[in-house]
């Protein structure tokens, strides 16, 4: 039950701010269906979300970013699979949250990162996503930081990073394998997502701009703390 209400709020997350799937659900599937079929889950059920809240609202995608963001990814996904072969995975959850809880501390308290205004700014944030969740699961403090840098507006931040995240989580999928799961699992798995999709419309209506670019930021902290403490529980 824990893994169904925790699949219920990341979707709810995911549809009101646009990111927070994973950071919400996948510590729970990791913890009852241990570490490569928790993750793997986590990446299809994100992908179908991200598939769903694009549908609902493609009308305000942001083609030229999404281009140059998926650009960055795929650029990133060669680097992230050999950094990962050859660096221990400790080094890299604790190096990567500590340069994304520094970068979100930073865009947090007023201090905008001018350099992702230029034209490259796009592509670079992509490249991060990319890398960071080829090698830690946390690809979307970068697309946080780079949205409230630049004062994107959240009405075209959500469909936009929906494409983005589906591409990465649809790569991610095909050099892992689809995980072997029961269909009454994903049955419940199904029916929580599409109810937490509704709560996250009806919830985005409600929250002002400014609470909208606060809960990205804390939940793209809480995915670089995370990434951390396992860094620190692995060593």
């Amino acid at each position: 039950m824990l893994a169904i209400g925790a699949v219920a709020l990341g979707a709810t997350m995911q549809r009101a701010t646009g990111l927070g799937f994973a950071l919400v659900a996948a510590p729970f599937l990791v913890v009852i269906l241990g570490p490569f079929s928790g993750v793997t889950l986590a990446n299809l059920l994100s992908a179908v979300i991200n598939l769903i809240v694009l549908c609902v609202t493609a009308r305000t995608l942001h083609r030229r970013v999404a281009v140059q963001m998926i650009a960055g990814v795929i650029l990133a996904l060669p680097l992230g699979v050999w950094v990962v072969r050859e660096l221990p995975g400790r080094v890299l959850l604790v190096g990567i949250g500590l340069i994304t809880a520094g970068s979100v501390a930073w865009v947090a308290v007023g201090q905008s990162m001018p350099f992702l205004r230029h034209r490259s700014g796009a592509m670079a944030s992509g490249f991060a996503s990319g890398f960071f969740n080829t090698t830690a699961g946390t690809g979307g403090p970068p697309l946080a930081v780079y949205a409230v840098s630049t004062d994107w507006e959240h009405r075209s931040f959500v469909p936009t990073v929906q494409l983005v995240g589906l591409v990465t989580n649809v790569l991610s999928l095909a050099a892992k394998g689809a995980p072997v799961l029961s269909w009454r699992l994903l049955l419940a798995c199904g029916a929580a997502m599409l109810a937490g999709i509704g709560g996250g419309h009806y919830l985005q209506r409600l929250l002002p701009q400014t609470a909208t670019r606060r809960c990205m930021l804390a939940l793209a902290l809480t995915g670089s703390v995370i990434a951390i403490v396992k860094g620190l529980a692995a060593w």
